[in-house]
């Protein structure tokens, strides 16, 4: 939907908490320079730095100043929604820049950003209004990413999902302070670049990871979108996760770990976390509807996203028993779809189907084993392993205090289910281990009995690196 406006922000890296930033400083009582034609730029830039300083007031003081005198600009429309949204201030775009929008002047990409800040807003009809206004600039190249919203917009209403609140309330009683704006729903991407078992085990990479050259093709692996499966997909998120949504998330870590294990490649996988409106804790991400090209360029342009060669989306779905994944290879230098896989399962054919689409990407993608390091295996099992990825996924997400462990399933059937192939390979004992040793830390480890892992020398060694 319209979060991936989110993606241009500044994300810090999941293998560490995020650095404390200083506080804001109190607005300034010195005269801020005024905005003549020659100098939007430079004000825009200064309006960017007090938005990363927290100083949201001392940022709008500087748009309003800046709008006064060049409002009529298509550039300064773009630049003030765009360092807006990726920031987090979606109602702000709705309150500065919508009245001021013109389309025939300005031209789409403003409207582009005002469209998915009325999805934010969940505002379904203001959103309608700009789209239909999109469409009347019969702007071929943007027809796929316009249906897209189409479909966003659709759902949207589907849901029934109440409008969220551009504005903040009454101002305070005490103070006659202006009132704020409420915190806006939002999702962060986060990216893994590592074997999500690998983390924890830092001392040893050497043995357990290959090294990598510089001349490497970047390739990411998005979350996989689930269209129309959940009626409420907020009340969902808010749950622990299900089925769908593990192996939307572990089958992107998956592929990003094998192709890890190559000496042409460079992976990350995508995930989402999603923060409600109004604060409360952090979720899983559920996304409905697959990634556009408008979704691939934005991460693209992101801080994660520079130098990428690929990116792998797709879609899940469950229907009476049987699922359907829909993977799509996108070569970013042309912004096109290079290849389609579509695979087939049913819980009886789930391991051979998985492990054959596992081959064909593989194969197509001109994959080659790396040979330093801890030699990659394929699971024998692919949807035991599937579930050990997500839970090991989740057990990082709240170790790094991006979800509460509240929000994580039972452990004791992933474990169960696991513990026959663990010590299948070295990589599977790694997984083992780092995912009991943080289920422990968390206090969420179920009782279970000594289980045998791989007589590899790393696997011996990561065991008494953890304290196992």
């Amino acid at each position: 939907m319209g979060f991936f406006n989110r993606f241009a922000g500044k994300k810090s890296s999941p293998a560490s908490a995020p650095a404390s930033k200083p506080a804001a400083s109190a607005p300034s009582t010195t005269p801020e320079p005024s905005a003549p034609a020659g100098n939007v730029l430079p004000r825009l830039a200064a309006a960017r730095e007090r938005l990363e300083a927290k100083d949201l007031p001392g940022a709008l003081a500087i748009y309003e100043e800046v709008l006064a005198a060049a409002g009529e600009r298509a550039d300064v429309l773009v630049t003030i929604s765009g360092d807006l949204g990726s920031t987090g201030h979606v109602a702000q775009i709705v309150e500065l820049v919508a009245p001021r929008y013109d389309a025939q002047i300005h031209g789409p990409a403003t409207g582009l950003n005002l469209l998915q800040a009325y999805l934010a807003l969940r505002q379904a009809d203001a959103a309608q209004h700009v789209l239909d206004v999109l469409f009347e600039l019969n702007r071929p190249e943007l027809e796929d990413r316009l249906h897209g919203f189409s479909n966003a917009i659709a759902e949207l209403i589907v849901s029934g999902a109440a409008p969220l609140p551009a504005y903040g309330g009454a101002p305070d009683s005490a103070g006659g302070s202006a009132p704020t704006a409420p915190a806006i729903a939002k999702v962060d991407l986060i990216s893994i670049s590592k074997p999500i078992w690998f983390y924890g085990l830092e001392p040893l990479a050497e043995k357990v990871l290959p090294p990598k050259g510089s001349r490497l093709r970047r390739i990411a692996f998005a979350q996989l979108a689930l269209p129309g499966i959940y009626p409420d997909v907020l009340a969902a998120q808010a749950r622990p996760e299900d089925e769908l949504g593990r192996l939307s998330r572990a089958l992107p870590l998956w592929f990003a770990e094998s192709f890890y294990f190559s000496p042409h490649y460079a992976p990350i996988a995508a995930v989402g976390v999603f923060q409600p409106a109004g604060g409360g804790a952090k979720q899983p991400v559920i996304f409905e509807s697959e990634w556009t090209t408008d979704n691939l360029r934005q991460l693209v342009d992101s801080p994660n996203g520079e130098g990428l060669d690929y990116v792998v989306t797709g879609a899940l779905q469950h229907k009476a028993g049987d699922f359907e994944l829909i993977l799509r290879i996108w070569e970013i230098k042309k912004f096109r779809e290079r290849k389609q896989f579509i695979v087939r399962w049913t819980p009886a054919t789930a391991e051979a189907e998985l492990a054959k689409l596992h081959e064909q990407l593989r194969l197509f993608m001109e994959w080659t084993p790396e040979k330093a390091g801890v030699p990659y295996a394929v699971p024998g099992s692919p949807r035991a392993w599937l579930d050990t990825l997500g839970a090991a996924l989740g057990l990082f997400l709240a170790e790094k205090t991006l979800l509460p462990k509240e929000i994580l399933p039972p452990l004791e059937p992933t474990f169960n289910g696991f513990a026959p192939h663990a010590m299948g390979n070295a990589h599977a004992s790694l997984a083992w281990l780092t995912t009991l040793h943080r289920a422990k830390a968390l206090g969420l480890a179920p009782a279970m009995t000594e289980v045998m892992l791989s007589p590899n020398p790393t696997v011996v060694e990561a065991r008494q690196t953890l304290g196992l």
